[in-house]
């Protein structure tokens, strides 16, 4: 894939998908990071002072003035194109509140879009307005996000730790599997956010962890956790007792 992706603001303009108050576009996802493959959609970003005000845009939440987020889809030849549409506003809304100050008064929760955006700001590949997305990803990288992100996860894991450990207490084995398993997926996404892979989707797990190599977990233990190899169906009680221990040692390790 060509590392110009200039032309992209010209196709926005050409379909009339792009706002007159555009200060940044960027392309975000699969594709820039080399995980793509033939069904895979290109991912943009466009930001701009004034919300866009597509007729037939798709409508998202987010708790930011303003309150949506809107969406188009279109094809450019046989790719498909997802675009997103912020304003500069909420951009830095969401900086704001992933900053240190923030984090230490307590850190009000992000939403899945919040998370993915800032996230998405450290892997993106400018088409226009490359000293801004600089200035988003230095902040972003300075910010107190990894460790909103990883705080989170890691609280979340260890709920269902301890649901794992009253499940297999009560001798409810088949629910206790399943929370352990639940913990396990938990505690390597936190892991994965304090080494800066914080965006949801469990699909890239493997990939991620494969990416960042961190030495708490190496690949062949985290793989043979994740397909469960050493699971006995007689026995389940040692495969959870297993995957609890690795994921207690993982989250001593993280850092917050």
């Amino acid at each position: 894939m060509s590392d110009d992706h200039t032309h992209q603001v010209e196709e926005l303009r050409t379909l009339g998908l792009l706002p007159a108050s555009w200060v940044c576009v960027f392309e975000a996802g699969s594709l820039v990071r080399g995980w793509g493959n033939a069904s895979s959609d290109v991912d943009l970003y466009v930001i701009s002072e004034e919300p866009w005000t597509g007729r037939d845009a798709s409508r998202h939440p987010v708790p930011l003035t303003p309150s949506v987020v809107l969406g188009e889809e279109t094809f450019v030849g046989p790719m498909r194109w997802d675009v997103r549409y912020w304003t500069r506003g909420q951009v830095e809304q969401v900086l704001a509140k992933v900053d240190w100050a923030a984090f230490e008064k307590g850190p009000e929760e992000l939403s899945l879009r919040e998370v993915q955006l800032v996230d998405r700001l450290a892997f993106g590949v400018p088409a226009g307005g490359r000293e801004l997305l600089a200035r988003w990803r230095a902040e972003a990288e300075a910010s107190a996000f990894r460790s909103i992100v990883a705080a989170r996860i890691l609280n979340m894991a260890d709920s269902r730790i301890e649901d794992a450990v009253g499940q297999l207490e009560a001798g409810d084995l088949d629910s206790a599997v399943l929370s352990a398993r639940a913990a396990f997926h938990y505690t390597v996404d936190a892991l994965l956010a304090s080494e800066g892979e914080c965006g949801p989707g469990e699909k890239w797990r493997a990939r991620k962890l494969r990416a960042t190599a961190p030495a708490v977990l190496p690949f062949d233990t985290y793989w043979a956790l994740e397909t469960m190899r050493s699971f006995d169906p007689g026995r389940p009680g040692l495969w959870i007792n297993e995957v609890l221990t690795v994921c207690r040692g993982i989250a001593m390790e993280v850092d917050i």
